[in-house]
């Protein structure tokens, strides 16, 4: 278990002169590509393929790649988290195009719901209320004062929040900005002059300011996008506009989407939803989901008793109810109390059915209109009772294994938040630990009896980084004493309730060993079916209606998608099941959600989008206009030239006469189409879509799961035919900054122009390609951005000189190091191709770029020593490393390409390199061995030069000439022989791994020599087959290789002069050998090196020459 990962700072370029060399030829090639076109990719003609012909046989003709990531939305610049996710579709799009691929990348942008529009209304109340200039506005320190307050309640509010969602009391622009609690401040955050701020009250105006920077961001940092594919949404774009149109009339007409009751923000006094544009304050605020969990009341104290019966309340057959509102269902398992608070009067409301809830008034308000009381709209109470009357009641919790727990005081509840009631989880809530602790030692100073607190959490979620008891893990690790500790406790419950919900594991009940994200919702589930709780949702902060009325949440009737449903899911299912999803991960998480995703709704009253068609007065919300836009992709171009919709595209169809019947006639659901537009064009359309559908990746964060991508699966299942259902989803995770969460209030935060800005384009995307691959969160670090333009530069540099110097280079035939660097270039290509096609990306850029530069340095080395480089060699890896770093940086390869290496073409029409014969393992054995001997002369030079024990002279004398001498085995030792057949028996017999058995078969006078030989070979197992380890004889001459090595093994030590070298080859267990220059015989020198010595593993013998 860990706590805290290192961070590094942020860098500091000392010079830029590298980083502007590169940034002019980014500049350059930018402008270059943009007139030739080179990201335009179409499907083939009809002259190429008739119309007609069949999908398959287009695809074996002219192979196809597309790619696509969930389109960004508009209430800012692209960040270094959302170019993380844009990097992968890019570097996909590049390496398909070096298999000879059309690879297709579009990218358009999302307007479609609430947060531009609430934006917009806030940014005019404020120019209301401070000027257009915003002269008017507080000054920082009143409005840091205020944040302070803000900052204080948020605390007090911990124990009821939601971390797996934003708190929303600010809209998603100032989510992501940190510090701003006006409207005109975020703007200012998102680098808007203020004087141009104004501007955006209209929303229309973020739609038209946005999207073009988004772009000319894009293609600065070397976008491979297809722009002319670029679309927004929203009925702004009045082809968009009926694409969601004839898609919501199809998934209506398909009983998708149907009608019923949804949880909507509400005025009473209004009677009427509340949305963001009737709202005096809590614009952005959603209703926020509780799981009520019903704790009842077995034994009520006696002075609650004297009270229920001074206010002639009879008990007898009735049923109390404590209702704790709660966001983590799957930890009632540990419930060990129930609290109350002694400042709160709680009401006692008739439930119905001898049912009565003890809970706050506003609470009880909110569930009269949820369906959960007798009557809707009343909530009247039967009594109010102070909540130190209920201190001491015994009850009964769900699922806990302790039959009577007791209501204990908690002085930090608020009246405002959640039921007023909390139940206590002290394994998994840094709130409920701290407190029972404090109970426990103060009960005095409570009014309680020790004996009613439970001193011992229960251990019900496991996490790797916290163990089973996370709350007492953070509490101890940072120093919280005391439950006032608020800021550190609001941290504390941060970390826990994250770590908690993504990536623990649940020890207790009918879940045991699932994911607890998975968990969650099947366990709430099981508590409401069971009569045990009830689910009860409220805002997530105060929303005040203009009229000036508190809202509640009601459920309201509402158009829904009918996700869940048996037959749909089950096709859902079986998209998944044939998908790629890169890795069992992502594939989990997916099946989790359709465990437990039912309706969504489909429709709201508020913000951006296009409308309902049947019921124009709501509008399609933003999750449900998004699910299958990459269909539109492939055919936009031909609707309209621009990204608004505005101009007419390449065969000038009006967006009128894209019909329903169009649109089924283009996307292959029908094959009669009655329409104005000509044949050929509706012809050419429909190519696009069924050339380039399915789509092959959709890229997009971990995040996104549980919605938008699980909506893509549902959406193209109904509408589109198997055959163009989605092949593949790759998740990655979120990124940090310099290995810390980005965040814009601690400086942490960078956007993606910052960073080309910063590092250029080609080195950023170096840092992107190597911050990782997994779910995992990955890490964009500064430093190696940094070092990718120095290596970038040198490696530039270098082949400059390479291609001046070419006619000095050597030619003819190739020697040993020429043949092994080139064979050793051969098997790097296929490496990093495979790494690439498993989207491995800093893995790929491992073997091809870092791993392959040192083989080239080593060669450069060695060739000093044998006559110099040869010029065909040379040049092989200055191409070869071009196109293999193409994917990653596009702009320094094609510079390669075409100004280093002559190249007429672009490099994005190169092809991946193929090697001309199959990689040599006798050759490659061959290299590996003479670098291995001379990692092995260095380490005997180390302990040649040692001092020996009570001042004795080192056995060789540095200042002095010496001698190197290889002795070669020319075979193993019998007893080597005699235990790599036991260990080949044992490893056939799948017994290798038991050490019992192993020593069983071991002399006792052998153990101690060879149970670490033993291990040798399982360590050589693990990346070798068993042909290669068991086989002892090495692919090669080994005496004619160190022969042939003798002028670069000469140069191996690194502190004594070598004056001689020889080899001597000998048979083990022999005295003498064999000079392998001279013929002469050798004495054989009785030393452990040499003893020691097998076919692959020369001894090495250092002396100084007399």
């Amino acid at each position: 278990m860990g706590s805290t990962m290192n961070t590094s700072k942020p860098v500091a370029l000392e010079s830029t002169t590298r980083r502007d060399t590169l940034v002019d030829i980014e500049k350059r090639y930018q402008e270059i590509w943009a007139g030739e076109k080179h990201f335009e990719i179409d499907a083939p003609t009809d002259k190429e393929e008739p119309y007609g012909t069949s999908v398959e046989k287009l695809h074996e003709d002219y192979p196809k790649w597309y790619s696509s990531m969930a389109y960004p939305y508009m209430n800012g610049v692209l960040h270094a988290g959302h170019a993380f996710t844009y990097s992968k579709a890019d570097f996909a799009t590049g390496f398909e195009r070096l298999r000879g691929k059309r690879a297709l990348f579009p990218l358009g942008f999302h307007c479609t719901g609430m947060p531009i529009l609430a934006s917009a209304d806030k940014l005019k109340r404020e120019i209301e209320m401070f000027g257009d200039d915003f002269s008017g506005a507080p000054s920082k320190e009143e409005e840091e004062k205020e944040m302070a307050r803000d900052a204080k309640q948020k605390a007090t509010n911990a124990h009821h929040e939601d971390v797996t969602k934003f708190t929303a009391k600010k809209s998603k622009v100032a989510q992501k900005t940190g510090r701003g609690k006006f409207q005109y401040e975020i703007m200012e955050q998102l680098g808007v002059p203020r004087d141009e701020i104004k501007l955006f009250a209209d929303p229309k105006h973020w739609l038209e300011y946005f999207p073009p920077l988004v772009k000319t961001h894009v293609t600065k940092f070397g976008g491979r996008v297809d722009w002319r594919r670029s679309m927004i949404t929203t009925d702004a774009n009045p082809y968009y506009d009926s694409f969601v149109g004839w898609q919501m009339r199809r998934l209506k007409e398909l009983g998708k989407i149907k009608f019923g009751k949804r949880y909507t923000i509400y005025s009473v006094k209004d009677g009427q939803p509340c949305m963001d544009h009737d709202r005096q304050s809590g614009e952005g605020v959603l209703p926020q989901e509780y799981t009520g969990i019903k704790i009842r009341v077995t034994e009520f104290t006696k002075e609650a008793l004297d009270f229920f019966q001074k206010q002639k309340f009879d008990l007898s057959g009735k049923k109390v109810f404590l209702v704790a509102a709660t966001l983590r269902p799957e930890t009632m398992y540990g419930q060990t109390c129930c609290f109350v608070s002694r400042k709160i009067n709680y009401g006692l409301f008739d439930a119905g059915n001898g049912e009565y809830f003890v809970c706050t008034k506003r609470s009880f308000k909110n569930m009269s209109y949820q369906d959960i009381t007798p009557k809707r709209g009343e909530y009247q109470e039967t009594l109010s009772i102070n909540g130190g009357l209920l201190v001491g009641s015994k009850i009964h919790a769900p699922l806990t294994s302790i039959d009577t727990l007791r209501v204990l005081p908690m002085e930090t509840i608020l009246e405002s938040k959640g039921t007023g009631v909390v139940t206590c989880v002290p394994s998994d809530s840094p709130d409920d630990f701290v407190t029972t602790k404090d109970l426990y030692n103060k009960p005095e100073y409570y009014g309680i009896d020790r004996d009613w607190v439970v001193k011992d959490p229960i251990s019900i979620v496991n996490t790797s980084k916290y163990g089973d008891k996370c709350a007492e893990y953070l509490v101890n690790e940072l120093k919280i004493h005391s439950p006032k500790d608020a800021n550190q406790l609001t941290k504390a419950k941060e970390l826990a309730y994250k770590e908690g919900y993504y990536n623990g594991t649940l020890l207790k009940g009918k879940y045991v060993g699932e994911k607890v994200e998975v968990a969650k919702p099947k366990v709430k589930n099981d508590l409401v079916a069971a009569n045990e709780a009830v689910v009860y949702s409220e805002p997530e902060s105060a929303v005040m209606s203009r009229s000036g009325d508190e809202c509640i949440v009601s459920l309201e009737d509402q158009w829904y998608l009918d996700y869940g449903e048996k037959n749909w899911k089950e096709q859902a299912l079986a998209c998944l099941e044939k998908m790629n999803t890169f890795n069992s991960e992502t594939n989990n998480a997916f099946e989790g959600v359709f465990d437990w995703l039912k309706n969504w709704a489909v429709s709201r009253t508020y913000g951006l989008g296009s409308r309902i068609p049947w019921d124009p007065k709501y509008l399609v919300e933003s999750l449900s206009d998004s699910t299958v836009y990459q269909a539109y992709y492939t055919i936009c171009h031909f609707l309209h030239s621009d990204t608004y919709g505005q101009e007419p595209g390449l065969l000038n169809i009006s967006a009128d006469q894209m019909t329903d019947q169009v649109w089924d006639y283009v996307f292959c659901r029908k094959d009669e189409v009655e329409s104005d537009i000509p044949k050929e064009n509706l012809q050419k359309m429909r190519r696009e879509f069924e050339y380039f559908y399915p789509l092959d990746e959709s890229i997009s964060g971990k995040d996104l799961i549980p919605n938008h991508l699980t909506f893509y699966i549902y959406t193209n299942v109904a509408l589109f035919k198997p055959r163009f259902w989605p092949t593949g989803i790759r998740c990655n995770g979120h990124l940090m900054l310099n290995n810390s969460k980005m965040s814009k209030s601690t400086g942490n935060f960078r956007t993606l122009a910052q960073l080309v800005e910063k590092f250029g384009a080609d080195a950023s995307r170096v840092a992107m390609a190597d911050a990782g691959d997994s779910m995992e969160d990955a890490n964009f670090d500064e430093s190696n951005a940094n070092a990718a333009i120095l290596r970038l530069y040198n490696l530039k540099e270098w082949c400059e000189t390479m291609n001046k110097e070419k006619d000095s280079l050597r030619s003819g035939e190739y020697n040993f190091f020429d043949k092994a660097f080139n064979n050793e270039m051969d098997l790097l290509i296929n490496e990093t191709y495979e790494h690439y096609a498993l989207t491995h990306y800093k893995l790929a850029l491992k073997s091809g770029f870092f791993d392959y530069h040192y083989a080239r340095d080593y060669y450069r080395d060695v060739s000093v020593l044998y006559g110099g480089m040869h010029r065909d060699v040379v040049f092989k890896y200055v191409e070869t490393q071009a196109i293999m770093l193409s994917p990653v940086t596009p702009h320094f390869a094609e510079y390669l390409y075409r100004e280093i290496l002559g190249h007429k073409e672009s490099i994005h029409d190169a092809r991946w390199p193929t090697p001309e014969k199959p990689v040599s393992r006798e050759i490659t054995a061959e290299l590996e061995y003479v670098r291995n001997l001379q990692r092995s002369i260095r380490e005997a030079e180390i302990q040649a030069l040692k001092k020996k024990k009570k001042g004795k002279a080192s056995d060789v004398d540095k200042s002095k000439d010496v001698k190197l001498t290889l002795f070669v085995a020319g075979n193993s030792p019998e007893w080597q022989e005699k235990y790599v057949e036991v260990v080949r028996k044992l490893f056939e017999q799948s017994n290798l791994d038991d050490m019992k058995e192993v020593k069983q078969h071991i002399e006792e006078r052998d153990m101690k020599k060879v149970m670490p030989f033993v291990s040798i070979l399982k360590k050589e197992l693990e990346t070798s087959t068993p042909e290669e380890v068991f086989n002892r004889e090495l692919p090669f001459d080994e005496v004619q290789t160190v022969k042939a090595g003798f002028a670069v093994l000469v140069k191996a030590p690194a502190q004594v002069k070598v004056v001689e070298i020889t080899a001597v080859s000998f048979k083990s267990g022999d005295k003498t050998g064999k000079d392998v220059k001279t013929g002469e015989e050798v004495e054989i020198p009785n030393t452990k090196s040499i003893q020691n010595a097998v076919p692959g593993q020369p001894g090495v013998y250092i002396k100084n020459i007399k």
